[in-house]
């Protein structure tokens, strides 16, 4: 008798996953064609104010009208404002100017979308945002901290493009490493007073959000991750395996500037995961620090020239502006 609850339970769950997933291809079909008929719309408002040459009051008349007649047959949603921001739509990407020339977002990302006015910038985002399966308040986040000008100034002209052709492409450790970091999520003051465990703790309350900043291919592992030889035991505070670069990637966590000590301890952490844990298929395990200041020369000459593992990062527990990013990332500390 319990076996057969036990498939029928197992049975109902099948059905019900059948469901769910109709369900989700149900309601992407809607999106894409409601998406889809704001663009035709906006192209057909477009068309119709060029018989105007050119004149406004002829366009602002248009809409007005047209506003009235949609609102009284179909309801709400074609108030004057739509029906501007559908012909902005047709005006922005008619020249083929999506990730796939196809409308693979809600309506509600494109309104952002649209806001962004660097053409390179807004594909980037809608590449990565259709990737990654952003919600509109995560491409909000992500757009607020800068993300593709933080990827941006650390990349030479053909890497910008290709982030603006194929978005975050990861092929090498360097390229799934961010500096800055921001932690705006966490909820701590920028200068206030914490220990690295508190930071931690906050980072661990935060996952989902951590994980978001981290990027694309990060899977958590471990935390105070404790590693024992001849007797001495030491902590790594976060480990996280990414599964596009097959590695391991270690995070330790600094208050304060960082030390040449810090990143000597962080090689030790790389080199005992590379010759004791990963497997043969696994790539070179990578060491991230992240912490509140550093030198680049301390990092530079603690490290070899053809360095590829190990990472020194600052972060900020509050979004700074674009300027101050720009000017975070393009000063060069020579402490």
């Amino acid at each position: 008798m319990p076996d057969i609850f036990i498939n029928k339970s197992e049975f109902y769950l099948r059905i019900s996953e059948i469901l769910k997933s109709a369900r989700n291809k149900v309601a992407q079909a809607v999106n894409k064609t409601m998406v889809e008929t704001y663009f035709e719309i906006g192209r057909l408002i477009v068309e119709e104010e060029q018989k105007g040459k050119g004149r406004a009051e002829y366009g602002e008349q248009l809409i007005e009208t047209l506003s009235e007649k949609l609102s009284f047959e179909f309801g709400k949603g074609y108030s004057s404002t739509n029906l501007k921001q559908m012909r902005s739509f047709y005006q922005i990407y008619t020249k083929g100017q999506t990730a796939s020339d196809e409308f693979s977002l809600s309506w509600s990302h494109y309104l952002k979308l649209m806001r962004i006015d660097d053409k390179n910038e807004r594909k980037f985002y809608e590449i990565e945002a259709f990737k990654n399966n952003w919600s509109l308040k995560e491409l909000q986040r992500q757009y607020d901290s800068a993300l593709y000008t933080r990827l941006a100034l650390s990349r030479d002209k053909d890497k910008v493009l290709e982030l603006a052709e194929k978005g975050l492409v990861v092929e090498k450790p360097k390229d799934a490493i961010k500096d800055p970091y921001v932690l705006e999520f966490i909820g701590l003051p920028d200068k206030s007073i914490y220990s690295e465990s508190d930071l931690e703790q906050k980072l661990i309350d935060k996952l989902e959000n951590f994980l978001l900043e981290l990027g694309t291919g990060f899977t958590f592992v471990a935390r105070q991750k404790r590693i024992t030889f001849e007797e001495k035991n030491f902590r790594i505070d976060l480990v996280f395996y990414n599964r596009i670069l097959k590695s391991f990637v270690l995070i330790d966590l600094k208050i304060g500037e960082l030390k040449h000590q810090d990143i000597g301890q962080m090689q030790m952490y790389v080199n005992y995961f590379d010759r004791e844990i990963r497997l043969q298929d696994e790539n070179r395990t990578i060491g991230l620090i992240l912490c509140q200041d550093k030198s680049e020369s301390v990092v530079r000459y603690t490290l070899p020239e053809n360095n590829e593992q190990i990472f020194a990062s600052k972060y900020q527990t509050v979004l700074p502006s674009r300027e101050k990013l720009i000017e975070l990332i393009e000063s060069k500390d020579q402490k």
